[in-house]
């Protein structure tokens, strides 16, 4: 999809003090007032069982296209990777250069997402221009294209995945386009060649059609990873047993609207829910630094960042997700994943009240969770409470994002 560049810069609000308190709080009726607060009363209980797993996570992450714009700064790279001073994004997409002498210029942000632990993907908008006709690639010229892709892959020392088109169903676009048979030969026969995993095929609206086509050549889905593709004109919604994972490798919500604006940054925090709640492993937004991203033209982390972070530094890669109540209440969406004994819950309240919130938890224990949350006045502010036993009721702040560690 063509992106539009727009500059709107603000300023990022400091992280919140740290307090510890007990909020093992429970209200009863429609409504109460707390501290002469109002406050939305719990209306149905978030049941986690930790045992059953519906999928691995493989991350949260952004773009950086030097084609398009200028490489991350170091202190950009930081903010953007680093899981204890930063937003903790642990996926970085990067374009396929259609020149070789261009593939150094890519590696050290590569280097520096590979360093704090982040996966590196690489999807080709377009071959080099010798081996296309127009938009298309060459029939003739799919081994010399992956082998183009095998050089890449060396040059930048290897990245986790590889896809060989960019929404390729995208008609009109100025990039490769491909029909659904030429994206299937093209992996089938040369997939096990290119040099890195194949993720594909990478379709524009996350075209179930497509996609399914593409998997029903046994060659091409043996040569494939993992799928991937975009929710440009959808909302994630569950492929069904498709028997491979789900990566959701770009999208973004609004470019004309700054990062900083806290109503687009919830509309993100819903979208981030629903792709997990859809059974996908991973959700990569378009640039990392963009006026309208997760880091602003100034490298300051935007609230759209804080709100990624709520989930990038607490759920990282190979975390499963663990059954739990959708949408428990309304205007509250909860998922939670576990790593070995270790719990996380993440809850986006959408309500413009303070919302008591019951949760109930099996198939691990533990004493008490450090909270952290974000909202229109705070940056992954952190307390933490005691609980006892299974259960525990926590009060959310209006509009917000809470993530809870188990201790």
């Amino acid at each position: 999809m063509k992106k539009k560049i727009f500059t709107l810069c603000a300023s990022v609000l400091a992280l919140s003090a740290c307090t510890k308190q007990n909020i093992n709080d429970q209200t009863a009726g429609a409504e109460v007032s707390k501290n002469n607060k109002t406050v939305n009363a719990v209306t149905g209980t978030a049941t986690i069982d930790a045992s059953t797993v519906q999928q691995t996570v493989q991350g949260f992450g952004g773009a950086s296209i030097l084609a398009w714009q200028a490489d991350l700064t170091s202190d950009q790279r930081t903010k953007a990777f680093s899981p204890t001073s930063g937003i903790g994004m642990s996926v970085l997409r990067v374009m396929v250069p259609t020149s070789s002498s261009s593939f150094a210029a890519e590696k050290p942000t590569i280097d520096a997402a590979k360093s704090y632990g982040a996966r590196v993907v690489a999807t080709a908008w377009n071959a080099p221009s010798s081996m296309m006709t127009g938009n298309h690639l060459n029939t003739s010229s799919y081994a010399a294209f992956a082998s183009y892709l095998s050089s890449y892959n060396s040059a930048v020392g290897g990245v986790y995945a590889i896809s060989p088109f960019n929404e390729p169903n995208y008609t009109g676009s100025t990039w490769m386009q491909a029909s659904v048979s030429e994206v299937t030969n093209f992996v089938a026969t040369q997939g096990a060649n290119c040099g890195a995993p194949i993720m594909a095929p990478e379709p524009f609206n996350m075209d179930q059609t497509f996609i399914n086509t593409f998997l029903s050549n046994s060659a091409a889905k043996a040569n494939t990873s993992f799928v991937c593709g975009h929710i440009y004109g959808v909302n994630p919604y569950n492929l069904g047993s498709i028997g491979k994972s789900v990566w959701m490798t770009e999208h973004y919500t609004n470019s004309s609207i700054s990062g900083n604006d806290w109503g687009n940054a919830m509309t993100a925090a819903k979208e981030i829910h629903d792709c997990m709640n859809a059974g996908w492993a991973a959700y990569v937004w378009w640039y990392i630094r963009r006026s309208y991203g997760p880091i602003d033209e100034s490298g300051n982390i935007t609230k759209l960042g804080y709100v990624m972070a709520q989930w990038a530094r607490f759920v990282r890669p190979g975390y499963s997700k663990v059954s739990c109540t959708a949408n428990p209440a309304s205007g509250v969406y909860t998922t939670a994943y576990k790593s070995g004994t270790k719990l996380v819950i993440v809850i986006v309240n959408r309500n413009s009240a303070t919302t008591n919130q019951a949760f109930s938890f099996s198939g691990i224990s533990t004493a008490g969770f450090d909270r952290y949350a974000t909202d229109s006045g705070s940056n992954l502010a952190h307390t933490s409470f005691s609980v006892s036993g299974g259960s525990f009721n926590i009060n959310l702040a209006p509009s917000s994002v809470t993530t809870l560690i188990s201790q």
